[in-house]
């Protein structure tokens, strides 16, 4: 039947056994390649921002009771040790008789109180359902790739040959997971868990009429399981072969879990209607005996198919119950059993609880807190990084896990996306500061040269003035010099013996040059003296003849600092050469 199976999943996927192979063998076309190395990218950012994501989702545990309702958060600290940091209890009257989902509008109302009192502001709910609720099996089914196994299920071809439901498989919400793949065998082991989907959603909707959003269903034994392993990882004790044992002895459930490797084995334990009255009176010495032997002997035989079929020795029992009298009992079950401890599970052993919760949880027997703490421990897996990891830690049972589970990983890119242009804004306007600073600093020292830099212009500034004043002169010179037409060597000799001969307080106006033997200057002196000078330097000259006053005129104000000047014409005979 095993190779029917198989070939039945294989016809419906042809090609699932080459890209088996390819996922091992590097495969030949550059688009497998490129397809390969970015799954691989894949899965790694995914595994990474998994464990940041699982990590950081607040989840609050919520346990529902007919008798009370039970609310728990915990966190990590700074030393990354687990606090309890919110814990609360509520209790509700309801008849003996009565079930939660028979009460659905009442447990509603009181949740949403519940979480008033607890001043819980997470809004992420982890709930499990009793074991009763759900099927849970771990089946043999022909070795798969996980796209044949993906197809198998998405026809429900896997589970109509595999699991013999008497309901329709759509009236199911089924969560599977692969727990062992045995290749010498051909065989893989799943685990197989499901629940009516009208059971789910009236479980749903009470959480949602507390005003919490849920986003993980597990199953009661499951997590019990997840407080089990937190306290054992505290503890720094490691099972035996992964090998557990778990009983809940009480009103409502009754079982035996035996998770050896990963494969919970589960077993139901038998109570009459006249035992859950024993259990709650206690009062009856016989009837508590009568009781011990049933229960003892349906415990008996579990262990024993256990130890039979995997050849384990089961040497200890924890023990989770909500029965007052619960010690009495265990002191019975360890005689019957002498060879086997029967010990009561603590949920909060190593956990830190701060002072004001001491007070809530203070009792001698806390193992029915173990759902509750055990949900607190639960962490919405977005990434399926827990896939990878073990089984049985990521049961979620929601029907509408996959488009949340999405929602969420947008959410998680989003953040991710909107802190990285928040950081990359950031390291801008860090950049932009730090050359603002370095720019003032490089001014700042520059300023400390001010002084000379100023001595500095003042002196280049000075000599530009003067420069400037020699510029002018010259400039002057060349206009003086356009009046005289002749281009000879002898003119322009002449010209320099004038110039000569000028004294300080004397001014040209213009030279008159005839071109031969005849040149009239006039100008402008301060004094007769300055003319008489001139006219005398002329006379030295080699080229002038004769110097002679033409004529004088009257003093006038046009000179410099508003001071007299008398304007002159002189007469100036040269010694022509031609």
């Amino acid at each position: 039947m095993m190779n029917v199976l198989k070939n039945l999943f294989k016809k419906k996927n042809p090609t699932s056994d080459q890209e088996s192979k390819n996922s091992t063998i590097a495969p030949t076309s550059s688009k497998k390649s490129k397809s390969s190395f970015f799954d691989k990218i894949k899965s790694k950012l995914g595994s990474k921002l998994g464990k940041s994501a699982v990590e950081g989702e607040e989840v609050i545990g919520v346990e529902l009771t007919t008798k009370e309702i039970r609310l728990s958060q915990v966190n990590r600290n700074k030393d990354n040790s687990w606090v309890l940091e919110k814990f609360y209890l509520h209790k509700i009257n309801l008849p003996d008789e009565a079930t939660v989902l028979d009460n659905q509008d009442l447990i509603g109302n009181e949740l949403q109180v519940a979480l008033q009192k607890a001043k819980m502001t997470a809004t992420n709910a982890a709930f499990a359902i009793p074991v009763t609720s759900a099927i849970i099996r771990v089946v043999t089914a022909p070795l798969m790739t996980d796209v044949e196994l993906t197809k198998a299920v998405e026809t429900d071809s896997l589970w109509e040959n595999l699991i013999q439901l008497t309901d329709n498989l759509n009236d199911y919400s089924i969560f599977h997971q692969i727990i062992a793949r045995h290749e010498k065998q051909n065989t893989m082991d799943i685990l197989f868990v499901a629940s009516k989907l009208s059971d789910i959603n009236n479980y749903t909707s009470i959480i949602k009429k507390g005003g919490l959003n849920p986003v993980i269903i597990d199953v009661k034994c499951f997590a019990i399981k997840s407080s089990v392993d937190q306290i054992n990882q505290l503890a720094g004790t490691i099972e035996e072969s992964s090998l557990t044992a778990i009983l809940e002895f009480g009103l409502d459930e009754n079982y035996l879990m035996i998770l050896y490797e990963n494969n919970p084995i589960i077993t139901d334990i038998f109570i009459r209607a006249q035992d859950r009255k024993t259990l709650k009176e206690s009062t009856n010495q016989e009837e508590m005996d009568s009781l011990v032997r049933r229960y003892v002997t349906q415990v008996k035989q579990a262990i024993s198919d256990f130890e039979s079929k995997y050849e384990k020795r089961i040497r200890s029992i924890k023990v989770i119950s909500d029965l007052e009298s619960v010690q009495d009992y265990l002191g019975n079950f360890r005689k019957s059993m002498m060879n086997t401890g029967f010990n009561l599970f603590d949920p909060l052993d190593r956990i830190q609880i701060p002072q004001q919760l001491s007070e809530s949880i203070d009792k001698k027997n806390r193992s029915h807190l173990s759902t509750v703490i055990g949900l607190a421990f639960r962490k919405l897996d977005i990434f399926g990084y827990y896939k990878f990891v073990t089984a049985v830690k990521n049961i979620n049972l929601l029907p509408d896990r996959n488009s949340m589970m999405a929602k969420k990983k947008m959410q998680i890119f989003s953040n991710f996306a909107f802190k990285g242009t928040v950081g990359l804004v950031g390291l801008i306007y860090i950049l932009l500061f730090g050359l603002s600073f370095w720019n003032i600093q490089t001014y700042n020292s520059k300023l400390f040269e001010f002084d000379e830099v100023s001595a500095a212009h003042k002196s280049l500034n000075k000599k530009f003035l003067d420069a400037s004043k020699e510029f002018n002169v010259m400039d002057k010179t060349l206009k003086l010099s356009k009046s005289i037409k002749s281009n000879k060597t002898i003119s322009y000799r002449i010209l320099a013996q004038i110039a000569t001969s000028v004294p300080n307080r004397v001014q040209f106006n213009s030279i008159n040059y005839d071109g031969k033997t005849k040149i009239i200057i006039e100008g402008s002196a301060t004094s007769d003296q300055d003319i008489l000078k001139l006219i005398g330097n002329l006379n030295t000259k080699s080229l002038i003849n004769q110097a002679s006053l033409a004529t004088m005129t009257l003093p006038n104000s046009q000179g410099r600092g508003n001071k007299v000047r008398k304007g002159f014409k002189i007469l100036v005979n040269i010694k022509y050469k031609s």
